[in-house]
Order: C-alpha cells, then sequence, then structure tokens
C-alpha cells in the first residue's frame, strides 16, 4: 500500500511518458483522453480502507469503498473459474444501465493474511464528486411527481428478472438503490440466499409504502393505495404495472414536448463507399419557416450500418430505412385512433414483428441474388419511435402525447441519452462480448481482449426473422435531453464518452443549432477514429421554457419547427386558419416572406405596440406623471 498521489497512466499503450498527474483531462505525452474508470469495493476487506491509499499498486482509495483505477489499460486481477454467486452480474449485462459489471478482483495484504474483494465497474459513482450519486429516498423529496413514479416503474421492472436469479433482496435495500436523474442505478447485488425466506410483492410493497408515505396529494394517495396491493397475498403484479404506467403516462402527458431533429451521413476519409444509411437527413426536413406535413419526422429516427462488402451492405441498410417507414407510418396511425392505451409489452411485440418483416425482406433478396454465409448482406438497426399515445385521465381529459420513446436495435449502433450533466448509453450491442457476458462464459474485461470481440451475433437480413431477437427497450421523455444515435464509425474508442461534454451544453444553452452539432460529430468521428462510414442522428427534446433572448432581424431562425413543438389546442387554432370559411381563402397561396418584410413588419408591429401603451399610460395616469414630465421638458428649453 502507498499514502502518495498516485499518477494516472493513459490508456494509449504506445505512449512514451504515459504517467499524468491526477486532474489531468488528456495525457501530457500524447494527448489521448485519460480515463477515470471509478470501482466500487465489494465486502468487508474493501471497507475500512483510508482515503489516499492505493492498493495493490494500482487502486487509489477516493472515498469509502470507491476507487480509481490509475492503469485502466492493464488487465485486472480475473480468476480463471467463475463463482457461482456471481453468475447473476453476467447474467444482467443486457440490464447495464441499472445493474454494474463484475471487473474484478483485488487483494488486500499478503501471503496467509491476504484476502481478496471484488471490484465492480459501471457503478453509480458521479466522476465530477467520485461520490456516489444519491439514493432514492435522499433523492425523492426534491424529485417531481412524473420522476417518482418513473423510478417505481423501473423498480418494477428489474423485480422479475432479479427475483429469477435470486437477487431481488438488491431492490429491498433503500441506501443500495441510487439515481442519476431519471434512471435507476443499483450499486451492488445481494444474494436471496441469504435471506430466511424469498423475497415476494409484499416485501417490495412494504417498501413502496414507506418511500410514497412522503407524497401528498392525488399522487400519492393512488401510489400508497397500490402499495396497499402489493402488501396483500394474493397480489398481481400485471395489474399493478398497468396502473403504475397509467400513472406514470397521465404525468408525462402534462409536460410540453418541443423536438428538434437533425441527421447526417459520411463516408469517411478512408472509404470511398458509405454504407450507412440514415433518417431523417436534410433532404427529409421541411424548409425553413414551412410546416412539417411527414408525421414521421420528430417521431422517427434511424441508423443502419450495412455489413457484407461496399455493395451489399450499402444497399441493406437503404432498404432498411426506406423498409421501416411505411410500417411505422401505418403503426403509428394505428396507435392514435385507439381509444385505449397499449400496453409497453403490445407495443414492444409489434416492434419487433416490423423489424422482423423488414429482415425477411433483405434476406429474400440474398437468397434471390444467392448469396450464402459470409456473402450474405445485412445491416444493423438502431430505431427510436417517439410514439404520442393519447392519454385518458381520471378526470376525462385527454393528453395528446404519451411522452414514450421506444428503441429498437440489431447489431452495434447506438443510442445516448445526454444531458447538462451527464452522458447514458441505452443500448447493449448485439456482439461476442455481450453473448459471452450474459451466457456466463466469461467477465466482461476478459472477453474484451479478443481479437474478435466486436463480432456481431445479430443484424438484418443474415438470417431469417424467426431466428431474429431484436433488442426492444422504452423510455420516458420527462427532462430535457439530446438522443443520439450514431454507427461505430462514432462511438469506436469511446468517442462519444469521451467528447459529448465539449460542445453538448452548447446545445442546452442555445449556442449551437441540432445541424451543427451533427456536423461537429461527424467531424469528430473522421478526425479521431476515421476508419469507417459514420452515420448521425440527434434529436433535441425540450420540456423547459425556451430561454428568453432579445431579436434581432440580421439572425432569423434557421431550423423549421416541428408539429410537436405546439399544443394540441396550438395545433388546432394553426389547422383552423386553413379551413375553408366562406370562400377559397384557405387555397389561395401564401408567399413566404423576405427577411426585408419580416423586419418591416416587426418594427411596424413595434412602433403600434409604443403608441398604444403610451396611450394607454397616459388616459390611466392618475399621478400626473406625465403632466410633470411635459413641464420639465418645457422648463429645460
Amino acid at each position: 500500500m502507498s499514502s502518495s498521489e498516485p499518477s494516472l497512466y493513459c490508456p494509449n499503450t504506445a505512449c512514451a511518458n504515459p504517467a499524468n498527474p491526477l486532474g489531468n483531462q488528456q495525457c501530457d505525452s500524447c494527448q489521448t483522453p485519460l480515463t477515470y474508470r471509478y470501482l466500487w469495493g465489494v465486502g468487508a476487506a474493501a471497507m475500512g480502507l483510508e482515503m489516499g491509499e492505493t492498493i495493490a499498486d494500482r487502486y487509489y482509495v477516493v472515498a469509502p469503498q470507491i476507487f480509481l483505477d490509475t492503469q485502466p489499460s492493464q488487465l485486472p486481477l480475473i480468476p480463471n473459474e467463475i463463482p457461482e454467486e456471481l453468475l447473476p452480474y453476467l447474467q444482467l449485462y443486457p440490464q447495464r444501465l441499472h445493474v454494474p459489471q463484475i471487473y474484478g478482483f483485488c487483494t488486500v495484504g499478503q501471503g496467509p493474511q491476504g484476502r481478496n474483494f471484488l471490484l465492480l465497474e459501471n457503478v453509480p459513482v458521479d466522476p465530477n464528486t467520485a461520490n456516489l450519486y444519491p439514493s432514492l429516498l435522499e433523492a425523492w423529496g426534491e424529485a417531481p411527481p412524473v420522476r417518482q413514479v418513473y423510478w417505481l416503474w423501473q423498480i418494477l421492472q428489474l423485480w422479475r428478472p432479479l427475483l429469477d436469479l435470486g437477487v431481488a433482496s438488491s431492490l429491498l435495500k433503500a441506501e443500495n438503490i441510487r439515481v442519476q436523474g431519471w434512471r435507476v442505478w443499483l450499486r451492488e447485488l445481494y444474494s436471496d440466499a441469504t435471506l430466511v425466506t424469498k423475497p415476494d410483492a409484499q416485501d417490495l410493497g412494504y417498501n413502496w409504502l414507506t418511500w410514497t408515505g412522503q407524497k401528498q396529494g392525488v399522487v400519492g394517495d393512488r401510489l400508497q393505495e397500490i402499495g396497499k396491493q402489493m402488501r396483500r397475498p394474493d397480489a398481481d403484479l400485471a395489474s399493478i404495472e398497468t396502473q403504475v404506467n397509467q400513472l406514470l403516462l397521465e404525468l408525462a402527458g402534462q409536460l410540453p414536448l418541443r423536438v428538434r431533429v437533425a441527421g447526417g451521413s459520411d463516408p469517411g476519409p478512408q472509404r470511398t463507399h458509405n454504407e450507412d444509411c440514415c433518417f431523417p437527413t436534410t433532404e427529409d426536413l421541411p424548409e425553413p419557416g414551412t410546416k412539417n406535413r411527414d408525421r414521421l419526422l420528430g417521431h422517427l429516427a434511424i441508423v443502419c450500418d450495412g455489413v457484407g462488402g461496399h455493395e451489399g451492405g450499402e444497399v441493406a441498410s437503404q432498404m432498411a430505412v426506406q423498409s421501416l417507414k411505411l410500417p411505422i407510418r401505418a403503426f403509428m396511425e394505428e396507435v392514435l385512433n385507439e381509444t385505449e392505451l397499449s400496453p409497453p409489452t403490445s407495443i414492444s411485440d409489434q416492434l419487433r414483428a416490423i423489424a422482423r418483416v423488414v429482415n425477411n425482406t433483405i434476406a429474400a433478396q440474398n437468397d434471390q441474388q444467392g448469396r450464402a454465409l459470409r456473402q450474405r448482406m445485412g445491416t444493423t438497426l438502431m430505431m427510436a419511435l417517439q410514439l404520442p399515445q393519447t392519454v385518458a385521465t381520471e378526470t376525462g381529459a385527454r393528453l395528446a402525447n404519451s411522452h414514450e420513446l421506444y428503441l429498437v436495435s440489431l447489431g452495434d449502433s447506438r443510442a445516448y441519452w445526454i444531458t447538462p450533466h451527464y452522458c447514458q448509453q441505452l443500448s447493449v450491442d448485439d456482439d461476442l462480448v455481450t453473448r459471452e457476458v450474459r451466457m456466463g462464459r466469461s467477465f466482461y474485461r476478459d472477453v474484451l481482449k479478443r481479437r474478435e470481440a466486436g463480432a456481431l451475433t445479430q443484424a438484418l437480413g443474415t438470417r431469417e426473422g424467426d431466428l431474429l431477437h431484436p433488442n426492444v427497450s422504452r423510455f420516458i421523455v420527462e427532462e430535457d435531453g439530446l438522443l443520439l444515435l450514431c454507427s461505430d464509425g462514432l462511438s469506436d474508442n469511446d468517442r462519444v464518452e469521451q467528447f459529448w461534454h465539449q460542445f453538448c451544453p452548447h446545445i442546452f444553452n442555445g449556442d449551437l443549432s441540432v445541424e451543427q452539432a451533427v456536423q461537429r460529430w461527424i467531424d469528430l468521428a473522421n478526425d479521431k477514429n476515421g476508419h469507417d462510414n459514420t452515420s448521425v442522428v440527434l434529436t433535441y427534446y425540450r420540456l423547459s421554457p425556451e430561454k428568453l433572448v432579445l431579436f434581432d432581424p440580421t439572425r432569423l431562425p434557421s431550423e423549421g419547427i416541428l408539429d410537436d413543438e405546439f399544443a394540441e389546442s396550438s395545433r388546432a387554432l394553426l389547422d383552423e386558419e386553413e379551413t375553408p370559411d366562406g370562400g377559397d381563402r384557405s387555397r389561395r397561396s401564401r408567399r413566404p416572406l423576405s427577411p426585408k418584410q419580416v423586419r418591416v413588419r416587426l418594427l411596424l408591429v413595434g412602433l403600434l405596440a409604443a403608441i398604444v401603451g403610451f396611450v394607454g399610460w397616459w388616459q390611466l395616469d392618475e399621478s400626473g406623471a406625465i403632466d410633470r414630465l411635459r413641464e420639465q421638458i418645457f422648463r429645460q428649453e
């Protein structure tokens, strides 16, 4: 052990001088971004270690049970055999958004007195403070109702998989449940084998009543009633999920939602063909100042990365994007015409079915061309669908948008959620790493070093749809955020995690447009990676009011406003203006105003407003302030 502050070593194994002082963001020698990988130590051996110590010449103690790996490019200590009690960590890898994963082991002491303890990565530690994110109970009081219910919904979704693997008690320890914004994030897993009886819904209901007891009003009453149902011996979890989902969408549907989206694709500096394809691109978006006529814009985003050779990959990715639009458009219309909410399971099943139909379209093309094995063309898929279901409340009101966001993925194209405070990877890659870890055959860091670690295990078009297992997940948009969909031309080498904070906050400040940000991401990919094509679709979901800025007539809006930027009542008024009413007014074409005409009209409106305001002040002036001002002016003359 050492008590002096250690150096943080550059992850670039070819770096000539890899040692750097803590606090550096990039290597002094080679300018590679430095990796600050915080770990959680499990068990008694990890407790009681003094802050400032360096354990095993590598792990720096920054807080109780929190360690910084100062040599992140080196493989941690990994046993040859996987202990059975650690299998749940591996099998829950698809839930990595909520569950930490095994990093390796660390040894404290030497000889017979030496003790090993488990190190976890992907843990709820704030990289800015090196402390744990707040527990659910600590954050509960300050959270808005929609976020509180969203947390409870996520816990319900985790209950079954954790119960099946014998670690459901992890959800019964308040200190173990951490939150990063909307996200529920477990600190570690606890085995149910240490309990006298197996956990059940009644245990969860007891905690539920404790957590929600602080909530007052109608929402609190409904949550308490749900908690009481969970305490019954015959509790029906399916019914409880339906009630929580209804309450969640009622609360989310009351929030405003404005959407801006942009996308782009680039072959990159080393490729002559672009096997990527995405939607929307600049060609798909309406001209500035014109109304959006395509229901898909602002609701659908797609990134596809073709595989199977230049021609094959290019064809497959384009086929996938074009083939998805029609069934998704029909599906949206069907959902919008429903009088009742469709549950997440039903929507997920239908989205999987759509993905399989598109898969079979590409597979049929492969069969017609006699393509076999590695010659079969295919494509990754990352699709986001913001589904605006109508929500009927208990009071009879009807809310126009449930704020649901569904992700459908196959392959290694990714989705990230970015706010001013954090960047979260929402998707899990369909590659060899995921398969080996999920099957409990290897630790993540062990399989990651294999040459074929990034080989895809799923893609659209390479096999029959019945053998395909599309990943579908649902999220709720309840905060300002950026949804980034991208191909591996950008996400490789952790470029998103390394550079998101350099320009994404400028979008939230209004200093950078979504279109400009897309180009920045593509330029970054070409500069820092450059080995592949890159596609990016960026959607900005805004719930907060627009920042008030002084009008500059020389800077007219450059981005089209999508329909979602208007409330339903406002949209109805706009549509009403275009309805024929006693003439052919709606059929007359309206020429867009030139910038000069806009400035003149605004000047006239401002002048008229000033005159009206002055006259009104004069008429309502009971204090004689205007008369005194006039006398003062005349005296000066």
